[in-house]
């Protein structure tokens, strides 16, 4: 489904068209892939940065800032680089982590836990950040994955506009297929700033949400990883 297409919500009286404004200000996502062109990768890097940079002096232009003070007529440049190359790197699969698996020779079988993995992710609504932690789990099926792949899944993953339903599973189908196993669980908490700087402005509010696949739908099984993140 394309961003700009009405969706469809039923009210108390009548059936409500929701715009592209109202599905950005609910934070609303509109498919669990991220919304990508076909021609993304057509031209390269080093294009992409130049047209950046070019369009965000214009803004900056509009926004009655002197492109000529010493301090801001690098900004388009330093600007151009931070989206291609670090908080947006994530758009890009050829910065996709390679991972290697490892035989489970140790024979453990309960669940492994990697929790509290910091991340930094931009709101793809309002292009503000999103400052959360993640706790990813999973139990074995015959193969074992590096710990510090764990986060490097969930940084990739993060480094593109986003939202943060769509960041749970996205992290969660990852690990399914690298690992060949339902019996994941992905848990976000997470700050929006485009709820805290702007719009309600509520500063102490996080947003929590999950994904739990094969054994961690099991009552007990969610119960034994919230104590293990609490712990």
């Amino acid at each position: 489904m394309k961003t700009n297409e009405p969706l469809f919500t039923e009210g108390t009286s009548a059936l409500k068209i929701l715009d592209h404004n109202e599905i950005g200000d609910n934070h609303m996502m509109t498919s669990l892939e991220t919304p990508m062109k076909d021609s993304a990768f057509d031209i390269s890097d080093d294009e992409k940065k130049e047209k950046i940079a070019f369009h965000f002096s214009e803004i900056m232009e509009v926004l009655g800032l002197d492109l000529t003070d010493d301090s801001l007529q690098g900004t388009p440049d330093r600007v151009a680089k931070m989206f291609i190359e670090e908080i947006f790197s994530g758009l890009d699969p050829k910065n996709k982590p390679k991972v290697a698996l490892f035989d489970n020779k140790y024979q453990y079988n309960q669940m492994l836990v990697e929790k509290n993995i910091t991340f930094y992710s931009n709101c793809e609504h309002h292009f503000v950040p999103i400052i959360g932690k993640a706790h990813v789990a999973y139990i074995s099926s015959g193969k074992v994955i590096g710990l510090s792949k764990l986060n490097r899944i969930v940084q990739y993953y993060a480094k593109r506009p986003q939202v943060q339903e769509r960041l749970t599973n996205q992290i969660a189908d990852e690990l399914k297929r690298i690992l060949g196993t339902e019996d994941i669980a992905v848990i976000i908490d997470a700050k929006h700033l485009c709820v805290s700087s702007r719009g309600i402005k509520d500063d102490t509010s996080t947003t929590v949400t999950a994904y739990y696949g094969g054994a961690f739908e099991k009552h007990e099984k969610i119960v034994e990883l919230q104590n293990f993140i609490q712990s």
